[in-house]
């Protein structure tokens, strides 16, 4: 049980991690104010990081990982790009990556519940996710 556990955490962290890069990819060509882009830079550079983490984790288990899903990742592309377009500010950037950053914290959250056997290295793992999502959604509220 701790195994399987273990290896749906971290398929959920592998799907979390790839959808934060994915996400501040899609707004970072619209950015304007530098403070703003370095905090975006900087939290996709620590996503990297966890992403590799996890993808040497998932390689011991014998693991493929897990994408992002379809629906939730073309839904999220829609939206950033409708909400871009009809104001490219990057006070829409801050909104979009603060709802982007609460939906993880909550799914990421959800998942270390769901898979409590899973071993002390991937809850870990998940807590450091949710922490950054954290830390992301508080650092950029000054520009909402």
């Amino acid at each position: 049980m701790v195994e399987q556990d273990t290896i749906k955490l971290l398929r959920e962290c592998d799907a979390g991690v790839k959808m934060g890069i994915s996400s501040i990819d899609d707004v970072i060509d619209y950015v304007s104010i530098k403070e703003l882009m370095e905090k975006l830079d900087t939290c996709k550079d620590e996503h990297i990081k966890l992403e590799k983490e996890i993808e040497s984790l998932l390689d011991k288990y014998q693991d493929d990982g897990k994408e992002p899903n379809p629906m939730a990742k073309g839904m999220s592309w829609v939206k950033t790009n409708l909400k871009l377009v009809m104001n490219d500010s990057d006070h829409t950037i801050a909104d979009l990556m603060t709802d982007g950053c609460n939906m993880g914290v909550k799914s990421l959250n959800k998942y270390l519940n769901k898979y409590e056997a899973s071993d002390e290295v991937s809850k870990d793992i998940a807590k450091r996710l949710i922490n950054l999502e954290e830390k992301l959604a508080i650092d950029i509220r000054k520009f909402l």
